[in-house]
C-alpha cells in the first residue's frame, strides 16, 4: 500500500477514503485541509481475511501526521483500530461524545484483552500460522488511547484542529453515537458530514436520529441500502423459536454485539416472559464488554439522559428478564457449558468472529436441540455469515465443529436503518447537499443505495472507492 506523504499541506479540501468503501468495515474517513489533517473513525476492518489482513498493514498516511481523529460512536469497526493508531505515533486528541468515550472505556480495552487472550490460546494449541501470535494492540495500548477521548455535547461546535470544526448530532444508532459535521474554514468555507451509523425510529431504548446537518459534501452509510427491515411482527419468529427449542429441552445462544444489541434483546426477553410468550429461563450474558455496556445504558436511563426514550425509568431493571446471570470471570463462562438443560446464552461477539461465544457455538452447534439465532448484521466472511448461508461445518477454535443446530436470522433487531429509513433521513436535509458519497456497505447495498438516491431525490450519489481522493472545493 501506498503510502500518503505528510507534505505538502492541500491547496483546498481533500477526502481520502481509507475504510468503509467497497465494505461494512474499517470506517475511515480522512479530511486533508489546507491548515490540519482530521480522521473521521478509526474502525478495525473485520470479516473477509483479505480485509482483517488490512488490520496489520502499514497505514495509508503517517498516524503522526494526523491533527485529531473524531469518532462517531463506539462499536469497534468504528473505533477499534485507534490502539494501534496511537501505538504507530498518532499523538494527537480524540473528539467524541460523551457517551461514545463512556463505551469506547469499556470497548477498546476488553478488544486488547481478547486480543491478548485469542493469542495466547492459539499459542498455546498450535493452531496459528504466525509463531508467535500476537494481538494487534495489548489491553495496556488500548487504556492509554481513551485517556485522549475528549468528550464533547451534541449539537455544539468544538474546534478539532486548526480551521476545522465538529458538530456532533444524534444519530440513534447506539448510545453515544452521532452524525459529524465537519466545518472547513477558508476562501470559502466547506461543510462536510458524516452520517456514522444511522438507527431506526423503532429503536426501544434511543431517540429518533437527528436530521442531516446543512451540507455541501455528504457521507451516507449504506449497511441494509438494498433492502427493507422486516416489520417489528417478524420478531414472533424469535419467541417461537425459544418456545420450541426449550420444548426440546435445547438451549439458544445469540451471538451479540456487546454494546446496544444486548440490551436491545435483553429488553425484547423481559417484554416477552411478562406477556407469558415465552417461557422464564436462565438468560446468561457471557461477555465483560457487555455487562460493562449494560450498566452505561443504566446510568443513562437512571440520569434521563436526553438521548434514550421517555417511559423506562422506575419499573425495576429493564434488562432483567427474570433470571439473569452475569458471567464475568472466564469460571463463570465455563460453567454454562456444563449445563444441559435449557436456556439463553447472549455473548459477544456479535458475527462470530472472536470472544467466549466462539466456546458456546463449538460447545452447542453439534447438537440438534440448540438453536443460534443471528439478531444483527453478518458481514461476508464471518462464522455468523457462514451459519447464515447454511453452512455444515463452521472452524472454531482451531478445529471444524458440524452445524446440527437450528439457525435462524432475526433482522428485525437490526439497529441500521434500512433503504427507505435512509432516504427518509436524507430527505430531512435542510438543502440538497452538492454530492452524496456512499460508503459502508457490501457492494450490492452500497450501489442500490446509490441508485435509490439518484432515482427518488434527484440528488448525484457515487459509490466510494477505496483509497479514492476527492475534492472537496
Amino acid at each position: 500500500m501506498t503510502t500518503i506523504s505528510a507534505t505538502p499541506r492541500p491547496s483546498v479540501p481533500i477526502l481520502r477514503f481509507l475504510g468503509a468503501a467497497g465494505t461494512v468495515t474499517g470506517s475511515r474517513f480522512l479530511l486533508d485541509a489546507p491548515r490540519a489533517r482530521v480522521l473521521v473513525d478509526c474502525g478495525l476492518f473485520q470479516g473477509e481475511k483479505a480485509l482483517r489482513l488490512r488490520n496489520w498493514s502499514e497505514f495509508p498516511v503517517p498516524p503522526a501526521s494526523i491533527d485529531a481523529v473524531v469518532l462517531t460512536h463506539a462499536h469497534v469497526d468504528h473505533a477499534g483500530y485507534l490502539p494501534a493508531l496511537v501505538r504507530q505515533g498518532f499523538a494527537g486528541p480524540v473528539f467524541a461524545t460523551a457517551a461514545t468515550r463512556a463505551l469506547c472505556q469499556i470497548v477498546l480495552p476488553d478488544s486488547g484483552h481478547l486480543q491478548e487472550e485469542d493469542a495466547a490460546y492459539a499459542n498455546r494449541k498450535g493452531f496459528s500460522k504466525h509463531t508467535p501470535a500476537l494481538p494487534l494492540f495489548s489491553e495496556t495500548d488500548a487504556r492509554a488511547t481513551v485517556e485522549r477521548i475528549r468528550a464533547c455535547a451534541f449539537d455544539r461546535h468544538v474546534e478539532v484542529a486548526p480551521g476545522i470544526r465538529a458538530r456532533f448530532s444524534h444519530a440513534g444508532h447506539i448510545l453515544g453515537a452521532a452524525s459529524v459535521a465537519l466545518e472547513v474554514d477558508g476562501a470559502s468555507s466547506r461543510r462536510l458530514v458524516v452520517s456514522g451509523d444511522l438507527g431506526r425510529g423503532s429503536h426501544p431504548l434511543l431517540r429518533d436520529p437527528a436530521p442531516p446537518p446543512e451540507a455541501d459534501v455528504l457521507l451516507v452509510e449504506s449497511t441494509y441500502g438494498d433492502r427493507r427491515h422486516p416489520p417489528a411482527s417478524s420478531l414472533a419468529t424469535f419467541a417461537e423459536a425459544i418456545v420450541r427449542t426449550a420444548a426440546r429441552g435445547g438451549s439458544v445462544v445469540i451471538p451479540a454485539f456487546a454494546v446496544d444489541r444486548t440490551e436491545v434483546v435483553l429488553l425484547e426477553l423481559r417484554r416477552l416472559v411478562r406477556e407469558g410468550r415465552i417461557p422464564s429461563l436462565p438468560v446468561h450474558v457471557d461477555s465483560p464488554m457487555a455487562l460493562a455496556a449494560l450498566d452505561v445504558y443504566r446510568d443513562a436511563i437512571a440520569e434521563g439522559s436526553d438521548e434514550i426514550k421517555p417511559g423506562l425509568h422506575g419499573d425495576g431493571d429493564p434488562f432483567d428478564p427474570g433470571h439473569l446471570i452475569e458471567a464475568h470471570s472466564i469460571a463463570e463462562s465455563r460453567a454454562i457449558n456444563d449445563q444441559r438443560f435449557p436456556c439463553i446464552i447472549i455473548s459477544a461477539s456479535g458475527m462470530a468472529t472472536g470472544g467466549r461465544v466462539l466456546h458456546h457455538l463449538a460447545s452447542r452447534l453439534p447438537d440438534p436441540r440448540n438453536t443460534v439465532i443471528l439478531p444483527g448484521f453478518q458481514a461476508a466472511g464471518t462464522r455468523g455469515r457462514s451459519l447464515l448461508e447454511g453452512a455444515r461445518t463452521v472452524k472454531l477454535l482451531g478445529r471444524y465443529v458440524p452445524v446440527r443446530a437450528e439457525v435462524l436470522d432475526v433482522s428485525a433487531f437490526s439497529v441500521h436503518a434500512d433503504q427507505a429509513e435512509l432516504l427518509g433521513w436524507l430527505r430531512r436535509a435542510p438543502r440538497p447537499p452538492e454530492m452524496i458519497h456512499v460508503v459502508h456497505g457490501e457492494p450490492e447495498s452500497a450501489t442500490a443505495l446509490e441508485s435509490a438516491i439518484e432515482r427518488e431525490l434527484g440528488w448525484p450519489a457515487a459509490v466510494a472507492r477505496d483509497l479514492e481522493c476527492v475534492r472537496l472545493d
